[in-house]
Protein backbone atom coordinates (compact mmCIF):
# COMPACT_ATOMS: atom_id res chain seq x y z
CA UNK A 1 0.00 0.00 0.00
CA UNK A 2 1.25 3.49 -0.87
CA UNK A 3 1.56 5.47 2.35
CA UNK A 4 3.18 8.71 1.20
CA UNK A 5 2.91 10.59 -2.08
CA UNK A 6 5.18 13.55 -2.78
CA UNK A 7 5.11 16.12 -5.61
CA UNK A 8 7.28 19.20 -6.02
CA UNK A 9 7.34 21.78 -8.80
CA UNK A 10 4.30 20.59 -10.75
CA UNK A 11 1.77 23.35 -11.46
CA UNK A 12 0.30 24.48 -8.12
CA UNK A 13 1.87 21.52 -6.29
CA UNK A 14 4.94 23.51 -5.30
CA UNK A 15 5.82 21.21 -2.41
CA UNK A 16 3.11 18.75 -1.44
CA UNK A 17 3.26 15.53 0.54
CA UNK A 18 0.18 13.46 1.27
CA UNK A 19 -0.42 10.56 3.60
CA UNK A 20 -2.63 7.95 1.92
CA UNK A 21 -4.79 5.26 3.48
CA UNK A 22 -6.44 2.15 2.12
CA UNK A 23 -9.21 4.45 0.92
CA UNK A 24 -8.48 8.16 0.50
CA UNK A 25 -10.85 10.85 -0.75
CA UNK A 26 -9.46 14.20 -1.95
CA UNK A 27 -11.66 17.31 -2.09
CA UNK A 28 -11.21 21.04 -2.54
CA UNK A 29 -12.64 24.04 -4.41
CA UNK A 30 -12.01 24.72 -8.08
CA UNK A 31 -8.38 25.65 -8.68
CA UNK A 32 -7.15 24.09 -5.46
CA UNK A 33 -4.97 21.53 -7.24
CA UNK A 34 -7.13 18.40 -7.40
CA UNK A 35 -6.64 17.96 -11.15
CA UNK A 36 -2.92 18.67 -10.81
CA UNK A 37 -2.66 15.97 -8.15
CA UNK A 38 -4.42 13.49 -10.42
CA UNK A 39 -2.17 14.35 -13.37
CA UNK A 40 0.92 14.09 -11.17
CA UNK A 41 -0.14 10.57 -10.20
CA UNK A 42 -0.46 9.70 -13.89
CA UNK A 43 3.02 11.06 -14.56
CA UNK A 44 4.46 9.03 -11.69
CA UNK A 45 2.75 5.90 -13.00
CA UNK A 46 4.20 6.63 -16.45
CA UNK A 47 7.70 6.18 -14.99
CA UNK A 48 6.90 2.48 -14.68
CA UNK A 49 6.61 2.12 -18.45
CA UNK A 50 9.23 4.66 -19.53
CA UNK A 51 6.65 7.15 -20.77
CA UNK A 52 7.01 10.05 -18.33
CA UNK A 53 9.14 12.20 -20.67
CA UNK A 54 6.68 11.78 -23.53
CA UNK A 55 3.73 12.47 -21.25
CA UNK A 56 5.29 15.74 -20.11
CA UNK A 57 6.14 16.71 -23.68
CA UNK A 58 2.49 16.23 -24.64
CA UNK A 59 1.58 18.70 -21.88
CA UNK A 60 3.71 21.30 -23.64
CA UNK A 61 7.05 20.49 -22.06
CA UNK A 62 8.41 21.08 -18.60
CA UNK A 63 7.90 24.84 -18.86
CA UNK A 64 4.14 24.41 -19.21
CA UNK A 65 4.01 22.15 -16.15
CA UNK A 66 5.80 24.54 -13.80
CA UNK A 67 4.04 26.68 -11.22
CA UNK A 68 2.94 30.05 -12.59
CA UNK A 69 1.51 31.45 -9.36
CA UNK A 70 2.49 34.54 -7.42
CA UNK A 71 4.94 32.74 -5.15
CA UNK A 72 7.25 30.95 -7.56
CA UNK A 73 9.28 28.41 -5.61
CA UNK A 74 12.71 27.53 -7.04
CA UNK A 75 13.84 23.96 -7.39
CA UNK A 76 16.71 22.50 -5.38
CA UNK A 77 19.67 24.90 -5.34
CA UNK A 78 17.75 27.28 -7.59
CA UNK A 79 17.36 24.77 -10.44
CA UNK A 80 14.12 24.11 -12.30
CA UNK A 81 12.92 20.73 -11.12
CA UNK A 82 9.79 18.63 -11.23
CA UNK A 83 10.02 15.88 -8.63
CA UNK A 84 7.68 12.95 -8.04
CA UNK A 85 7.90 10.18 -5.49
CA UNK A 86 6.14 7.62 -3.30
CA UNK A 87 6.85 5.42 -0.32
CA UNK A 88 4.96 2.41 0.95
CA UNK A 89 5.36 -1.16 2.18
CA UNK A 90 9.07 -0.65 2.74
CA UNK A 91 9.72 0.61 -0.80
CA UNK A 92 10.40 4.12 -2.07
CA UNK A 93 11.05 5.83 -5.40
CA UNK A 94 11.74 9.40 -6.47
CA UNK A 95 12.43 10.93 -9.87
CA UNK A 96 13.78 14.42 -10.62
CA UNK A 97 13.11 15.95 -14.06
CA UNK A 98 14.75 19.14 -15.33
CA UNK A 99 15.20 21.33 -18.36
CA UNK A 100 16.86 19.74 -21.42
CA UNK A 101 20.46 20.53 -22.26
CA UNK A 102 19.94 20.06 -25.99
CA UNK A 103 20.56 22.93 -28.44
CA UNK A 104 17.55 25.15 -29.02
CA UNK A 105 17.24 23.92 -32.61
CA UNK A 106 16.58 20.33 -31.52
CA UNK A 107 13.19 18.96 -32.58
CA UNK A 108 12.93 17.42 -29.09
CA UNK A 109 13.26 20.68 -27.19
CA UNK A 110 10.01 20.01 -25.30
CA UNK A 111 11.38 16.77 -23.83
CA UNK A 112 12.52 17.22 -20.21
CA UNK A 113 15.50 15.26 -18.97
CA UNK A 114 15.59 12.73 -16.17
CA UNK A 115 18.26 14.18 -13.91
CA UNK A 116 18.17 11.62 -11.12
CA UNK A 117 16.25 8.60 -9.83
CA UNK A 118 16.48 6.89 -6.48
CA UNK A 119 15.07 3.58 -5.24
CA UNK A 120 15.21 2.76 -1.56
CA UNK A 121 13.86 0.26 0.97
CA UNK A 122 12.78 0.31 4.59
CA UNK A 123 10.42 3.27 4.96
CA UNK A 124 11.41 6.95 4.64
CA UNK A 125 14.55 7.76 2.67
CA UNK A 126 17.85 7.36 4.52
CA UNK A 127 21.36 7.22 3.11
CA UNK A 128 21.73 3.61 4.20
CA UNK A 129 18.42 2.52 2.66
CA UNK A 130 19.22 3.55 -0.94
CA UNK A 131 19.42 0.47 -3.18
CA UNK A 132 19.80 2.03 -6.63
CA UNK A 133 20.68 5.56 -7.66
CA UNK A 134 20.89 7.16 -11.06
CA UNK A 135 22.48 10.58 -11.58
CA UNK A 136 22.55 11.79 -15.15
CA UNK A 137 23.49 8.84 -17.38
CA UNK A 138 25.19 6.87 -14.60
CA UNK A 139 23.63 4.18 -12.40
CA UNK A 140 24.97 2.47 -9.33
CA UNK A 141 23.36 -0.30 -7.30
CA UNK A 142 24.03 -1.80 -3.90
CA UNK A 143 25.05 -5.46 -4.10
CA UNK A 144 24.17 -8.26 -1.68
CA UNK A 145 27.08 -7.33 0.61
CA UNK A 146 25.88 -3.73 0.88
CA UNK A 147 28.69 -2.31 -1.25
CA UNK A 148 28.05 0.01 -4.18
CA UNK A 149 28.64 -1.26 -7.72
CA UNK A 150 28.64 0.88 -10.87
CA UNK A 151 26.30 -0.44 -13.54
CA UNK A 152 27.94 -0.48 -16.99
CA UNK A 153 24.85 0.84 -18.76
CA UNK A 154 24.79 4.45 -19.91
CA UNK A 155 21.24 5.78 -19.75
CA UNK A 156 19.81 8.35 -22.13
CA UNK A 157 18.14 11.42 -20.65
CA UNK A 158 14.72 10.02 -21.54
CA UNK A 159 15.30 6.49 -20.20
CA UNK A 160 14.09 5.58 -16.70
CA UNK A 161 15.87 2.92 -14.65
CA UNK A 162 12.44 1.60 -13.69
CA UNK A 163 11.69 0.69 -17.30
CA UNK A 164 15.14 0.15 -18.81
CA UNK A 165 17.00 -1.73 -16.07
CA UNK A 166 15.31 -5.12 -16.02
CA UNK A 167 17.04 -6.69 -13.02
CA UNK A 168 20.16 -4.95 -11.71
CA UNK A 169 22.24 -7.39 -9.72
CA UNK A 170 21.70 -6.86 -6.02
CA UNK A 171 18.80 -4.39 -6.37
CA UNK A 172 15.52 -6.30 -6.81
CA UNK A 173 13.74 -3.20 -5.46
CA UNK A 174 13.93 -1.65 -8.95
CA UNK A 175 11.72 -4.45 -10.29
CA UNK A 176 9.37 -4.03 -7.35
CA UNK A 177 8.98 -0.32 -8.13
CA UNK A 178 8.24 -1.18 -11.76
CA UNK A 179 5.54 -3.70 -10.79
CA UNK A 180 4.09 -1.25 -8.27
CA UNK A 181 3.76 1.61 -10.75
CA UNK A 182 2.44 -0.63 -13.51
CA UNK A 183 -0.23 -1.86 -11.09
CA UNK A 184 -1.78 1.61 -10.80
CA UNK A 185 -4.96 2.14 -12.83
CA UNK A 186 -6.76 5.15 -14.23
CA UNK A 187 -10.06 4.99 -16.14
CA UNK A 188 -10.64 8.62 -17.06
CA UNK A 189 -10.35 8.01 -20.82
CA UNK A 190 -13.50 5.90 -21.15
CA UNK A 191 -16.04 7.58 -23.42
CA UNK A 192 -19.82 7.36 -23.05
CA UNK A 193 -20.94 9.42 -26.08
CA UNK A 194 -23.04 7.94 -28.88
CA UNK A 195 -19.95 6.64 -30.70
CA UNK A 196 -18.23 5.26 -27.60
CA UNK A 197 -16.48 1.87 -28.09
CA UNK A 198 -18.26 0.59 -24.96
CA UNK A 199 -21.60 0.80 -26.79
CA UNK A 200 -20.74 -1.58 -29.64
CA UNK A 201 -20.50 -5.40 -29.68
CA UNK A 202 -16.94 -6.69 -29.74
CA UNK A 203 -15.05 -9.96 -29.84
CA UNK A 204 -15.03 -11.31 -26.31
CA UNK A 205 -12.19 -12.88 -24.38
CA UNK A 206 -11.40 -13.11 -20.67
CA UNK A 207 -10.77 -9.55 -19.51
CA UNK A 208 -9.43 -9.28 -15.98
CA UNK A 209 -8.82 -5.52 -16.27
CA UNK A 210 -11.06 -3.04 -18.08
CA UNK A 211 -9.28 -1.46 -21.05
CA UNK A 212 -8.49 2.25 -21.10
CA UNK A 213 -11.16 3.03 -23.72
CA UNK A 214 -13.87 0.73 -22.34
CA UNK A 215 -14.28 -1.19 -25.62
CA UNK A 216 -14.10 -4.45 -23.67
CA UNK A 217 -16.73 -3.44 -21.09
CA UNK A 218 -19.05 -6.37 -21.87
CA UNK A 219 -16.14 -8.84 -21.69
CA UNK A 220 -14.93 -7.34 -18.39
CA UNK A 221 -18.40 -7.72 -16.85
CA UNK A 222 -18.69 -11.26 -18.25
CA UNK A 223 -15.31 -12.10 -16.69
CA UNK A 224 -16.53 -10.87 -13.29
CA UNK A 225 -19.54 -13.19 -13.61
CA UNK A 226 -17.40 -16.12 -14.77
CA UNK A 227 -14.99 -15.64 -11.84
CA UNK A 228 -17.79 -15.97 -9.29
CA UNK A 229 -18.67 -12.30 -8.87
CA UNK A 230 -22.22 -12.48 -10.21
CA UNK A 231 -23.76 -11.71 -6.83
CA UNK A 232 -21.54 -8.65 -6.34
CA UNK A 233 -22.32 -7.45 -9.85
CA UNK A 234 -26.07 -7.96 -9.40
CA UNK A 235 -25.99 -6.13 -6.07
CA UNK A 236 -24.07 -3.16 -7.51
CA UNK A 237 -26.49 -2.80 -10.42
CA UNK A 238 -29.61 -3.27 -8.29
CA UNK A 239 -28.29 -0.74 -5.77
CA UNK A 240 -28.14 1.93 -8.47
CA UNK A 241 -31.08 0.83 -10.63
CA UNK A 242 -33.52 -1.15 -8.46
CA UNK A 243 -34.81 -4.29 -10.11
CA UNK A 244 -32.32 -4.09 -13.00
CA UNK A 245 -29.85 -6.78 -13.99
CA UNK A 246 -26.89 -7.09 -16.36
CA UNK A 247 -26.88 -9.77 -19.04
CA UNK A 248 -24.15 -10.50 -21.59
CA UNK A 249 -25.13 -11.90 -24.99
CA UNK A 250 -22.22 -13.83 -26.54
CA UNK A 251 -23.75 -14.85 -29.86
CA UNK A 252 -21.22 -15.72 -32.59
CA UNK A 253 -18.34 -14.74 -30.33
CA UNK A 254 -19.42 -11.09 -30.15
CA UNK A 255 -20.17 -9.82 -26.66
CA UNK A 256 -23.10 -7.44 -26.27
CA UNK A 257 -23.99 -5.69 -23.03
CA UNK A 258 -27.71 -5.84 -22.13
CA UNK A 259 -29.54 -4.26 -19.20
CA UNK A 260 -32.81 -5.81 -18.09
CA UNK A 261 -35.06 -3.23 -16.41
CA UNK A 262 -38.44 -3.63 -14.71
CA UNK A 263 -41.34 -2.50 -16.85
CA UNK A 264 -39.57 -3.09 -20.17
CA UNK A 265 -40.48 -6.04 -22.37
CA UNK A 266 -36.97 -6.44 -23.75
CA UNK A 267 -33.47 -5.73 -22.44
CA UNK A 268 -31.81 -2.46 -23.41
CA UNK A 269 -28.54 -2.67 -25.36
CA UNK A 270 -25.47 -0.64 -24.49
CA UNK A 271 -26.12 1.52 -27.55
CA UNK A 272 -29.44 2.61 -26.00
CA UNK A 273 -28.23 3.36 -22.49
CA UNK A 274 -28.01 6.92 -21.22
CA UNK A 275 -24.52 8.33 -20.76
CA UNK A 276 -24.93 8.27 -16.98
CA UNK A 277 -26.06 4.65 -16.85
CA UNK A 278 -23.22 3.54 -19.09
CA UNK A 279 -20.70 5.53 -17.03
CA UNK A 280 -21.90 3.87 -13.84
CA UNK A 281 -21.48 0.43 -15.41
CA UNK A 282 -17.93 1.41 -16.40
CA UNK A 283 -17.26 2.18 -12.73
CA UNK A 284 -18.75 -1.20 -11.79
CA UNK A 285 -16.40 -3.01 -14.18
CA UNK A 286 -13.38 -1.06 -12.93
CA UNK A 287 -14.13 -1.39 -9.23
CA UNK A 288 -15.13 -5.07 -9.31
CA UNK A 289 -12.25 -6.03 -11.61
CA UNK A 290 -11.18 -9.67 -11.27
CA UNK A 291 -7.59 -8.50 -10.87
CA UNK A 292 -7.58 -5.77 -8.20
CA UNK A 293 -5.42 -2.71 -8.84
CA UNK A 294 -2.46 -1.93 -6.64
CA UNK A 295 -3.79 1.63 -6.62
CA UNK A 296 -7.02 2.60 -8.39
CA UNK A 297 -7.32 6.36 -8.94
CA UNK A 298 -10.74 7.82 -9.75
CA UNK A 299 -10.94 11.40 -10.98
CA UNK A 300 -14.37 12.92 -10.31
CA UNK A 301 -16.23 9.62 -10.83
CA UNK A 302 -19.52 11.43 -10.14
CA UNK A 303 -19.24 13.35 -13.44
CA UNK A 304 -22.24 12.58 -15.65
CA UNK A 305 -24.04 10.63 -12.92
CA UNK A 306 -27.37 11.51 -11.35
CA UNK A 307 -26.86 12.82 -7.78
CA UNK A 308 -28.88 9.85 -6.48
CA UNK A 309 -26.05 7.56 -7.61
CA UNK A 310 -23.54 9.08 -5.15
CA UNK A 311 -24.50 6.63 -2.40
CA UNK A 312 -24.42 3.47 -4.58
CA UNK A 313 -21.10 4.64 -6.06
CA UNK A 314 -19.71 5.19 -2.57
CA UNK A 315 -20.69 1.68 -1.50
CA UNK A 316 -19.04 0.31 -4.64
CA UNK A 317 -15.84 2.24 -3.91
CA UNK A 318 -15.74 1.01 -0.31
CA UNK A 319 -16.15 -2.58 -1.48
CA UNK A 320 -13.26 -2.13 -3.93
CA UNK A 321 -11.03 -0.75 -1.16
CA UNK A 322 -11.36 -4.06 0.67
CA UNK A 323 -9.43 -5.69 -2.19
CA UNK A 324 -6.98 -2.91 -3.15
CA UNK A 325 -6.03 0.69 -2.47
CA UNK A 326 -8.34 3.38 -3.87
CA UNK A 327 -7.90 7.14 -4.17
CA UNK A 328 -10.92 9.26 -5.16
CA UNK A 329 -10.67 12.87 -6.31
CA UNK A 330 -14.14 14.37 -6.18
CA UNK A 331 -16.30 17.51 -6.21
CA UNK A 332 -19.29 15.60 -4.81
CA UNK A 333 -19.93 16.46 -1.17
CA UNK A 334 -22.33 13.51 -0.63
CA UNK A 335 -19.77 11.08 -2.06
CA UNK A 336 -16.87 12.55 -0.06
CA UNK A 337 -18.80 12.78 3.20
CA UNK A 338 -20.23 9.29 2.80
CA UNK A 339 -16.77 7.80 2.26
CA UNK A 340 -15.27 9.79 5.14
CA UNK A 341 -18.08 8.76 7.48
CA UNK A 342 -17.22 5.14 6.71
CA UNK A 343 -13.58 5.60 7.62
CA UNK A 344 -11.89 6.90 4.47
CA UNK A 345 -9.01 9.31 4.97
CA UNK A 346 -10.21 12.76 3.88
CA UNK A 347 -7.64 15.10 2.33
CA UNK A 348 -8.90 18.68 1.89
CA UNK A 349 -6.92 20.85 -0.51
CA UNK A 350 -6.86 24.62 -0.62
CA UNK A 351 -5.32 27.01 -3.13
CA UNK A 352 -6.19 28.83 -6.31
CA UNK A 353 -6.02 32.49 -7.20
CA UNK A 354 -2.24 32.36 -7.53
CA UNK A 355 -1.78 30.44 -4.28
CA UNK A 356 -0.02 27.09 -4.14
CA UNK A 357 -1.85 23.94 -3.10
CA UNK A 358 -1.93 23.16 0.61
CA UNK A 359 -3.61 20.48 2.74
CA UNK A 360 -6.06 21.76 5.34
CA UNK A 361 -6.49 20.33 8.80
CA UNK A 362 -9.81 20.22 10.65
CA UNK A 363 -9.41 23.83 11.81
CA UNK A 364 -8.94 25.22 8.28
CA UNK A 365 -5.24 25.72 8.87
CA UNK A 366 -2.35 24.37 6.83
CA UNK A 367 -1.44 20.80 7.74
CA UNK A 368 2.14 19.57 7.74
CA UNK A 369 2.57 16.53 5.53
CA UNK A 370 4.27 13.26 6.48
CA UNK A 371 8.06 13.14 6.73
CA UNK A 372 9.70 13.23 3.32
CA UNK A 373 13.20 14.00 2.03
CA UNK A 374 14.09 14.45 -1.64
CA UNK A 375 17.30 12.86 -2.93
CA UNK A 376 19.86 15.27 -4.36
CA UNK A 377 20.84 15.45 -8.01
Amino acid sequence: MIRTLAVSGYRSLVDLTLELDRLTVVTGPNGSGKSSLYRALRLLAACGSGQVVGALAREGGLGSALWAGTSQAPGPQGRVALRLGFEGDGLGYAVDLGLPQLPGSSPFALDPEIKSETVWSGGPLRAGSVQAQRKGPHLRVRDASGAWRDDPRVLATYESIVDEVADPEGAPEVGLVRRTLRGWRFHDDVRTDAGAPARTPHVGTRTQVLGHDGADLAAALATIIDAGGADLLDAAVDDAFPGSRIRIDAAAGLFTLLLEQPGLRRPVTAAELSDGTLRYLVHVAALLSVRPAGLLVLDEPETGLHPDLASPLGRLVRRASERGQVLVVTHSRPLAEGLADDGAAHVRLTGGGGRETRVLDGREGALDGPAWAWPGR
